[in-house]
């Protein structure tokens, strides 16, 4: 490995670590954002320096087993159990867990992220409307291969906890979805398997 290889591969691995450290302290749950301002408090400006989401997530996970060995755990387990709730309350949607609440890496100001698969973003909004849910809408994007999938996303609170509903089409349920183009398939839960974590989070009585 040349010098420059060997620079490079440190830079990377000092910014994913300064990246993880402001997901964790910070409740950045965006690793682009994250790695933008690591590289920015390091006085990285070379692109080629960046890393990969995976390392950043490596990077997470040990800080918060070394620095949040107490809280984090609690946290993931009290986020986890709102999720289900609202994945029982919205389950005609067939709802599915993502995200780092689901990866167990979710910071402390992290949203649960849930997809909807319903007929209509009209029948989520009339579910929270009737039950006097205040919410936000606003347009979001997900990848399957190349292709662009338009979803709409609310923003609302669930028992204290923000949630954010990704709707979308019924016939995108059977494909696998990226958070953009070249990034990995996003990891999700259906009600069940949320329900079996939750279990195993329980401490033991």
């Amino acid at each position: 490995m040349t010098r420059r290889n060997n620079r490079q591969t440190g830079t990377r691995a000092r910014i994913a670590a300064a990246a993880a450290r402001l997901m964790a302290e910070d409740g950045i749950d965006d690793f682009a954002l994250a790695k933008r301002k690591a590289a920015k408090q390091l006085g990285v400006a070379e692109m080629q320096s960046l890393p990969g989401n995976g390392e950043i997530e490596e990077q997470l996970r040990a800080y918060l087993e070394l620095y949040q060995a107490e809280e984090h755990p609690q946290r993931i387990a009290e986020l986890r159990e709102i999720a289900l709730d609202a994945m029982k309350a919205l389950e005609q949607f067939n709802p599915y867990l993502t995200g780092p609440v689901l990866k167990g890496i979710a910071g402390p100001y992290a949203e649960i992220e849930l997809q909807l698969f319903p007929d209509s973003v009209k029948e989520v909004e009339i579910f929270l409307l009737d039950r006097n849910v205040a919410y936000e809408t606003h347009e979001g994007r997900r990848y399957a291969g190349d292709r662009a999938h338009a979803v709409s996303v609310l923003s609302l609170h669930w028992r204290g906890a923000p949630l954010r509903l990704s709707i979308f089409d019924p016939r995108d349920e059977r494909i696998a979805l990226k958070t953009s183009q070249a990034g990995r398939v996003m990891d999700r839960a259906g009600i069940a398997e949320v329900g079996a974590l939750v279990r195993n989070d329980a401490p033991p009585t």
